[in-house]
């Protein structure tokens, strides 16, 4: 049994889809950090995507706890041509396209971005292969909101476009337990 403890960065105050840009996270509550920091098994194993925003809020959170090298397959969602825009730009640009890529989440992508499927690949292989790595262990996986929703996604044997219904803020956990052959969901989007 391998338990994830998928924490949300800090947040970034961006306005625009962010996906692979490395903006910083605002890490100025650090209320929030330390219960944040506390509420995380203390034996557990730290990773986080590669990006600014999610290493920095391993690095606030991982106390004493052991740090695995950043890995770039943990970054979120590639917004392509998107990245930096505002929803109502995009949407003004290609309403159909942009209306698709949020309601019917799967093979549509954003101009020189990634699909669902495509993302949901990605974060698959690298959990899988951390896992193999790592059977029985605790761990905390730093990432985004794209990443968090593949893994609610894969063990809650959901569709996309319901996936997209779950809520992940910034700075909560979702547990997410793998029994080896099945998949068991504890809270989505706590906020310690």
């Amino acid at each position: 049994m391998t338990r994830l403890h998928l924490v949300r960065h800090g947040p970034t105050h961006a306005k625009t889809m962010v996906g692979w840009s490395d903006i910083p996270a605002d890490l100025s509550d650090r209320a929030a950090i330390t219960r944040l920091h506390d509420h995380l098994p203390a034996e557990a194993l730290v990773i986080s995507s590669d990006l600014s925003r999610a290493a920095d809020t391993a690095s606030a959170i991982q106390g004493a706890r052991q740090r695995l090298p950043h890995h770039r397959d943990l970054r979120e969602i590639h917004f392509g041509t998107w990245e930096l825009r505002g929803f109502k730009d995009i949407e003004a640009e290609d309403p159909d396209l942009a209306f698709a890529y949020w309601d019917n989440p799967g093979d549509v992508r954003p101009p020189k971005g990634e699909s669902w499927n495509e993302v949901r690949s990605r974060v698959d292989t690298i959990i899988d292969r951390l896992i193999a790595d790592h059977t029985g262990r605790d761990l905390i996986i730093v990432a985004h909101f794209g990443v968090i929703l593949t893994q609610v996604q894969r063990a809650l044997d959901l569709d996309a476009q319901k996936t997209f219904s779950h809520r992940i803020d910034n700075l909560s956990v979702t547990k997410i337990t793998h029994h080896g052959n099945r998949w068991s969901v504890g809270r989505i989007n706590h906020l310690p």
